[in-house]
């Protein structure tokens, strides 16, 4: 087994590093492709890193900047970020399907020199683009009018640092429970760690074609399946839609990882069922779910339909995506998180942070290589999760077998998890309230078929009259697709206890009866 100190020897110094390494061992190997045929190799994409960093000097882009990355999966956004990063600068992914508020949001709260949009594959990069006055940008190795790119902004750079574990390498914005997106800031360290797939009994080769359809611009995608491929010299394939029909044609041409959350699971089974096509994966040899709990029922299809042991993953944008993983040989109907990364602490504590005994389930501290540094301008935040001796606290409700293997219990934050994303309550109940007719709203999570629904609750203000119809379409351009209620149910009162708190379990109830 790896130790922490064996993992950390073999990890290139910083995120740049990893396109150099690459050029070095594998220079004519493909490192990444798009459905089109467009392709790039590890030696080519060293090079293009190289000289898109220089073209980023001229436009403006030093250290400690932030550069925003509004994408979908593409070769364009790879060499983007990794110039960005070959700079000093912090890349930031963002997905180009969030809503304009969203977008605005974040990078109000970042202050990005400049703004890279992939307008060449994306019509919501290009409504973007247009909201920021970006113009074409053709970065080296970048097809031509794949990038558009905003006017530099006045802003203030971060300090650097010469330490890979204390440099900002990744800022990736999740949902603050507040409503208010956060910057998580993640290190070079962080990022190689993960992506060196430490601990793992089966790692990317370059024998290996990856299928890369989660976004790049949230963690699973990011570290998990695209830094690993490159880590390990593999073929990465970037596929900017998920479509279960596609999925199925590159299975059977040869894909060999596929990583993905339960919902594409669900939809690759369903899509079986309902073309009569009986799935082949005749190469496939590692499959893997994160993002959100699966159910026994649907592991057990999916194993079944794919013919391998489906591993499962657990972990969260503060620690670089991975904190455990199952064992490939984990059979039937076993859904645990698996046994922690090498180098990982965990502790299971009660309410006032006292260690419970094994077994006994407690909210889940970690501390570890691929901790966050801290939210980006957020220090009250970063005080909330992160103990002065480094703990982080996930809010996650779990406990720890014999065997070291995690299981998670529950979530003790109200979190709802939609295909692999996270949705907090909050947020929507925000954008919901902001509608004239709307007095309260509530929003729960409801479980179907490996997957989780958003459904909210509202109470009209009063004399007045709105409908589900009318509060979705008010929705439609606040929100992102996967935030949007499956149903919003109008309540002549919300259920509350006497302090005026909304009784969500009631609502959880109701939710499940729908």
């Amino acid at each position: 087994l790896q130790t922490l100190a064996d993992v950390l020897a073999e990890l290139p110094p910083r995120l740049a590093d990893l396109a150099r390494r690459g050029a070095t061992r594998w220079p004519r190997q493909t490192a990444m492709s798009e459905p089109g045929g467009a392709a790039i190799d590890y030696g080519d994409f060293a090079a293009a890193v190289a000289a898109a960093a220089e073209r980023l000097g001229v436009l403006g882009v030093g250290p400690g900047d932030r550069v925003m990355i509004v994408n979908e999966n593409c070769i364009a956004a790879g060499i983007a970020f990794f110039a960005a990063s070959a700079r000093g600068a912090w890349p930031m992914l963002v997905n180009a399907r969030l809503s304009a508020r969203e977008i605005d949001t974040i990078a109000g709260h970042a202050e990005p020199r400049r703004v890279f949009f992939t307008v060449g594959l994306s019509a919501e990069a290009r409504d973007h683009a247009r909201r920021f006055g970006a113009a074409p940008c053709d970065l080296p190795g970048a097809a031509a009018g794949a990038l558009a790119v905003s006017p530099a902004r006045d802003a203030r750079p971060e300090p650097v640092s010469d330490d890979p574990a204390r440099d900002v390498a990744a800022l990736i914005y999740t949902s603050g429970t507040t409503g208010m997106p956060k910057g998580v800031m993640l290190s070079h360290r962080a990022c190689l760690y993960v992506a060196s797939s430490p601990g793992a009994q089966r790692r990317p080769t370059t024998e290996d074609l990856v299928y890369c359809t989660l976004p790049v611009a949230h963690i699973f995608g990011f570290t998990s399946t695209w830094l690993r491929g490159l880590y390990g010299g593999a073929h990465v394939l970037f596929v900017p839609r998920f479509s279960a029909e596609h999925l199925a044609d590159a299975l059977e041409r040869g894909v060999t990882i596929f990583q993905g959350v339960p919902q594409m699971y669900a939809k690759l089974l369903e899509y079986s069922r309902t073309s009569g096509r009986r799935l082949k994966a005749p190469a496939l040899r590692m499959a893997t779910v994160g993002g959100a709990p699966i159910e026994p029922d649907l592991k057990e299809a999916v194993e079944q339909a794919l013919g391998l042991r489906l591993v499962n993953g657990w972990g969260m944008t503060e620690f670089a995506s991975t904190v455990s993983r199952s064992l490939p040989q984990n059979t039937g109907r076993d859904i645990s998180a698996g046994p922690v990364l090498p180098g990982i602490e965990v502790r299971i504590v009660d309410e006032n942070g006292c260690d419970r005994p094994p077994g006994a389930a407690g909210e889940i501290w970690l501390r570890g290589p691929n901790c966050m540094l801290g939210y980006y301008k957020n220090e009250a935040a970063t005080r909330d999760v992160l103990t002065p001796d480094g703990w982080y606290k996930t809010g996650d409700l779990g406990s720890l077998g014999s065997d070291g293997a995690l299981a998670i219990v529950d979530r003790l934050r109200d979190l709802v998890i939609v295909s692999g994303f996270n949705v907090y309550p909050a947020e929507v109940e925000a954008e919901l309230a902001a509608h004239p007719a709307v007095t309260l709203a509530a929003v729960v999570g409801r479980r179907r078929a490996g997957n989780e629904e958003v459904i909210a609750f509202v109470q009209p203000a009063p004399g007045a009259h709105v409908g589900e119809a009318e509060l979705a379409q008010f929705l439609k351009p606040r929100l992102a697709p996967y935030k949007q209620p499956a149903r919003i149910l109008v309540l002549d009162q919300l259920p509350a206890a006497p302090t005026g708190k909304i009784l969500k379990a009631q609502l959880k109830a109701m939710a499940e009866l729908l």
